[in-house]
Parts: C-alpha cells; structure tokens; sequence
C-alpha cells in the first residue's frame, strides 16, 4: 500500500486530471486505496431525413472483459449509476443504489477514484465524476486522454478482474446543488446571475436535428458543444484555451481571466452524460456553483407547457 503523504504530494492535488504516468506510478505501488473506474460505453444514434433522432445508451462491459488498465474496476453507466425506474432515460440513480454499487467494489469514503472512457469527450468518465461529486466524494480525479491514449503510448493492459477489500464501504448523501430539476431551470431563466449551457451540438441546439416530439433548446441557453472544449479525443484544452472558448460563448468571466463565482451555472445535454464534460472543465477553472439538469432534453421536450426556442 502506498504511502497517504506520497500519493497526496503528487499532482492529485492540483487537477482534476491525471497522465497515465501517475497511474503507472501507482500500480507499481500497489496503491490499495486507488480504485481505477473503467466507465467506456457508446451512445449510438440514428438521423432519418426529417431530422428526428433516436439513441441507444449501451454499456461496454465486454470492451472492459477483453482489456483494461491493470487493476480497473467496471461501473456500467447504463445501468449500475442509473435508476432503471425513471421514465426518463439515463437519470442518476438513487443513494442507496450508489452506496451499495461502490461498497461492492471496494469503495470507501476516502478511496481515491481515477474514472476512464474511450469516448473523445470523455462523457462518461466526467459523468462518474459528476455522480461521486453528487453524493458526497470529492476524491475523484479523470485520466487524461483515457483509454485511446493509454493505447497508444503502450502502457500495460490486462484481463484479470481485480479483488477489491469488501471491508470498504461507501454512504451516499447527496448534495443538492450539484443537481437542477426542471422547476429549478424554469426559475431561472432570465436572470442575469445564471447562465444555462446547452452542451450538444449545433443542429440540435437550433432545433434541426430533434431527439424526442420537439427540437431546439431551452430559452435564453447559451451554446457550448461539448466537442469545442477538446484539443484531441478525451484531451481537454489548457486553462487559457478553455477560458477563451468559454467567454467567447458568453459564459462570464471577469477582467483578471478568472471565474465569476457568484453566477451559476447549469448544463444540460440530452441525458445529463454530455453536460458534465463541460460542467468538468469549468470545475478545472474553478468554478464551484455548478448543477447538472439531470433531466435535460429527454425531460424537457416532453413537456408542450415548457417554453422552447429555435434557431
């Protein structure tokens, strides 16, 4: 087991990210309270000429079963973060079901979590670091680059299944302004000290491309693709490169360069994955007063009352 100090005098501290160096650095120390998170799935979906989509959310355990970083855990984000009872595609699961997930694997209050995907937004990985955010872990950190760069630079990869101590257990208490409800979003919207982001992409944000009986986004979002927020596939760009990003899409930023606190903000993407890409980066920067519409369109075009705009 890895000595506490040595573990927290690396960069753990100082990013949300970690390099795979680090991660190499600690399987080698045989780290017992690192719990590496293979979190890769596909959202797969289909455009018909009118411009109404459909999607799939599957999960990726096979992907996993054929290689993973050595000592990797599977969380399937379809299922095991996801309460299967909602109407509502893909809504966080419930305490109990979190607390129960992670005491399974081997996960207490202060393990150290390292979340990894192979998507190039890494949506799901942030989508993990999102939920523990949530319920009460801020000890989670995402690998930069994922999976597709830990390929790449050749680093060691494995089937085995790892044995996590069953003796760990995790308790769930959510923190409520991590997370917006659709009440939450209408009362707000308009206020100058909020700003909703809408993280997908551009056809879908103007409303030509619609997923569910109504297309566009909410009334007064502001527009932030997920994608312009990456150098490369699961790479986000550096600090001044995302605060120019940032305050080009009309998200505040004051005169020094840094975040404006005292705004908050709310993403929302079609499920509630995508918007925690963004809602990560801006954590990277600093910003605290941040909430996911868990909801997001899934929930809202449902509704004919909720006000939508085009463009």
């Amino acid at each position: 087991m890895a000595d506490d100090t040595d573990v927290r005098s690396s960069v753990w501290e100082e990013s949300l990210l970690v390099e795979p160096d680090w991660i190499c650095d600690q399987i080698k120390r045989n780290c017992s309270d690192l719990a590496i998170v293979d979190m890769r799935g596909h959202v797969r979906t289909k455009t018909d000429e009118a411009g109404v989509q459909t999607a799939e959310y599957i999960g990726a355990r096979d992907e996993y079963l054929q290689a993973h970083i050595p000592g990797a855990v599977y969380i399937d984000w379809t299922t095991d973060i996801v309460d299967t009872l909602d109407p509502v595609p893909a809504q966080v699961a419930k305490g109990r079901q979190i607390s129960e997930l992670f005491s399974r694997l081997g996960i207490g209050k202060s393990t150290w979590i390292v979340a990894y995907d192979a998507h190039p937004a890494m949506q799901f990985a942030t989508r993990l670091w999102w939920v523990c955010r949530y319920f009460g872990c801020d000890n989670v950190r995402v690998l930069n680059g994922g999976w597709l760069r830990w390929l790449e630079e050749g680093r060691p990869v494995t089937t085995d299944i790892p044995e996590r101590d069953p003796r760990r257990t995790f308790t769930a208490l959510a923190n409520s302004k991590w997370i917006a409800s659709t009440s939450d979003v209408m009362k707000v919207i308009g206020r100058q000290n909020v700003c909703i982001i809408d993280a997908r992409d551009a056809d879908q944000f103007s409303g030509r491309v619609r997923r569910g009986k109504r297309g566009g986004h909410i009334p007064g979002a502001i527009h932030l693709p997920r994608e312009a927020i990456f150098d490369s596939p699961g790479q986000l760009k550096g600090p001044a490169a995302l605060r120019e990003v940032i305050s080009a899409a009309g998200i505040p930023v004051d005169e020094h360069n840094t975040t404006m606190d005292e705004h908050r903000i709310i993403a929302y993407c079609n499920g509630g994955v995508a918007a925690t890409s963004v809602l990560f980066a801006l954590s990277m920067l600093g910003y605290s007063n941040l909430s996911n519409y868990d909801g997001s369109w899934n929930e809202w075009n449902l509704d004919d009352s909720l006000p939508v705009e085009t463009a």
